[in-house]
């Protein structure tokens, strides 16, 4: 076998380890509420307290996205009819973009029965314990 061919057969292998591994790593059950650590109001960041305050107003928001319905594509979050779930973004001081950080809520638009908060863009969720 030449060397080309043991290069091609070696590179072949490492792409459909690394594509197995991806796979694995990606795939993620879903988790029951009682999954979810919490995080009080008085622990989120400034903005995050400020736009949880606003959520229960009913805004107005700086962000034209805020309030959209949230999908839950991740399942992360207590399995819900879609439109259950709205985001809401936190400001992060000095980004011109949105960031990561977002409170999810579910339930009512002004009353919502439950708020998540994520500092990760969605990878994980603290249950807001008002």
């Amino acid at each position: 076998m030449s060397w080309l061919n043991r290069s091609k057969l070696v590179l072949t292998g490492l792409m459909l380890t690394a594509a197995l591994f991806v796979g694995c790593v990606q795939s993620k059950a879903p988790s029951s509420s009682t999954d979810q650590s919490t995080i009080s109001l008085a622990e989120l960041p400034g903005p995050g307290a400020e736009i949880y305050v606003q959520i229960h107003q009913g805004g107005p928001f700086a962000n034209e996205k805020d309030g959209s319905v949230f999908g839950n594509r991740e399942r992360l979050l207590p399995a819900q009819k879609r439109g259950f779930y709205r985001e809401y973004t936190v400001p992060t001081p000095g980004l011109s973009h949105r960031g990561v950080k977002r409170i999810v809520c579910g339930g009512q638009v002004r009353t919502p029965e439950v708020c998540y908060y994520t500092a990760d863009h969605y990878a994980s969720f603290r249950r807001i314990a008002p």
